[in-house]
């Protein structure tokens, strides 16, 4: 298990979601081994789920890159030690929606010139 202090680098979740979310994370960590990163995010994937409704994904691995869009407030991005995770909800309706790409924030473009 790895015992370092959660540290955000990114988002837009609300308190008690983050909070939840890196409970989570450390429960992950206490019942799985740090090499198998399917299985911890397999963990944190199917506690949001149950919490918050299905659709969402979670990432977590050593020095990853992403470009993702999700629904607004549902996103963060931190680590503990060197260990990090991208935990998000995808959506549906592009007006709630926003394109992440680790330390670069976009809205999405709604070009109607078809």
């Amino acid at each position: 298990m790895l015992e370092g202090k959660a540290v955000v680098r990114e988002t837009d979740m609300p308190m008690e979601m983050q909070s939840r979310v890196m409970e989570l994370a450390y429960q992950a960590l206490d019942l799985h081994e740090v090499s198998d990163c399917q299985s911890i995010a397999r963990y944190i994937k199917q506690k949001f789920d149950e919490a918050y409704g299905a659709a969402w994904h979670c990432v977590v691995g050593k020095g990853f890159g992403s470009c993702i869009s999700h629904l607004y407030g549902t996103f963060i991005f931190f680590h503990v030690e060197i260990m990090e995770f991208l935990i998000f909800k995808d959506g549906k309706d592009l007006e709630e929606t926003k394109v992440e790409a680790i330390g670069v924030l976009q809205k999405p473009n709604h070009n109607n010139d078809s």
